[in-house]
């Protein structure tokens, strides 16, 4: 066991006193604190509600052009404009694969982005129609009108063959403001 070492005397106190009466501290440099550090910076949110209003938007079909001047509309359908992002729907359930569409279309117009491209798949082909797949490709035009998409489309267009045809769809944003 250790042994405590002996207090001071008091004539020890009173020479020590004495000694650093005249000692002045050490000037302390103040530091601020560093400003928090952000990984992910955080997106504005678009407030669907003012922009979504049952009445003013006309239902929307693959195709339907009749939002967009007749310039637009050529190079959208041709391909001509350039694609801002893509999404691929390939091996996602139904319910997945709406959920990622609305994200995505959500996402895409936050970060300003005007022109993108969602691949559906064309679906399993066999011989008998009715055994024919393509869900998610049938669904797409339905989840077009959703009340959380359909505020931020401005027209759906089938894509020509080079970006997957049949199986894949240009989407036109409306503009972020």
């Amino acid at each position: 066991m250790k042994k405590l070492p002996k207090c001071a005397e008091p004539k020890d106190v009173d020479e020590w006193q004495s000694e650093v009466t005249d000692v002045l501290p050490l000037p302390q440099v103040e530091e601020k604190p560093q400003a928090p550090l952000i990984i992910n910076p955080i997106k504005p949110s678009p407030d669907v509600k003012n922009l979504y209003n049952h009445n003013s938007f006309s239902r929307l079909s693959i195709g339907d052009i009749a939002n967009i001047d007749r310039k637009l509309a050529e190079k959208f359908i041709s391909g001509k404009l350039k694609i801002e992002a893509r999404l691929d729907l390939h091996g996602l359930t139904e319910k997945q694969a709406f959920d990622k569409v609305r994200e995505f279309i959500i996402d895409s117009y936050a970060s300003g982005k005007r022109c993108v491209l969602i691949i559906t798949g064309k679906g399993s082909s066999t011989e008998v129609w009715w055994e024919s797949k393509g869900v998610i490709r049938q669904s797409f035009a339905q989840w077009l009108n959703h009340q959380d998409i359909r505020p931020y489309l401005l027209s759906v267009a089938q894509a020509i063959p080079e970006d997957g045809g049949s199986g894949a769809f240009y989407c036109l944003l409306k503009r972020h403001r």
